[in-house]
């Protein structure tokens, strides 16, 4: 035990423990600058305004300012913005990035997602215009024929077009109803001829 001690204090020992600290403090700085160097230390692009590029403008872009991209799904169609333009991306124009790092896009569809008409026939036209409006379709205007049923959707158009249940229109496309006046088909024409 004496001998380690003794050795603990020798010159020999000093000098390795010396060393041994010298190496480790030129690693750690090696280490660093290393680090610094393949990450871009202090080195940031500021992200561009995308909005509104096309897509073929974005990726010019983004390629001269040093970043990469991820387009996402389209997201519901915006009519403020062209078709296939950027509406959103994410981090935001302005921010401070490092280079190579990945923006994320979303990008305008062609135009409005296609629904479903819902089955409005024999129903009131207060309440079709209800179940239009809840999958994103609008009545444009009302027609009415001689029918018994005093507001009761007998047929729908589309642009002067019949359409039927189940037909897919553009989200916020305009129908017409065709309802009923309350009048039993022919009955007018019964009438004038028995006077």
């Amino acid at each position: 035990m004496k001998n380690f001690f003794k050795f603990l204090k020798s010159k020999t020992f000093l000098i390795q423990l010396g060393l041994a600290a010298l190496a480790v403090v030129v690693l750690v700085f090696l280490t660093l600058q290393w680090l610094k160097n393949t990450t871009n230390h202090g080195e940031f692009v500021e992200v561009p305004d995308f909005s509104k590029m096309s897509v073929m403008e974005m990726r010019k872009a983004v390629e001269e300012a040093g970043l990469r991209y991820q387009v996402l799904d389209s997201s519901n169609f915006n009519p403020d913005y062209p078709r296939f333009s950027i509406l959103d991306q994410n981090p935001p124009a302005g921010n401070k990035v490092k280079s190579n790092r990945k923006i994320y896009f979303t990008v305008n569809p062609s135009g409005y997602k296609k629904v479903t008409v819902p089955d409005i026939i024999q129903v009131t036209q207060r309440n079709a215009a209800s179940m239009l409006k809840a999958v994103g379709l609008d009545v444009e205007r009302v027609t009415y024929i001689d029918e018994l049923g005093k507001d009761m959707v007998y047929n729908m158009k589309y642009k002067g077009k019949y359409i039927k249940p189940g037909d897919k229109l553009p989200k916020t496309s305009k129908v017409e109803l065709i309802c009923g006046n309350g009048t039993i088909p022919g009955s007018a024409r019964v009438q004038a001829d028995s006077q």
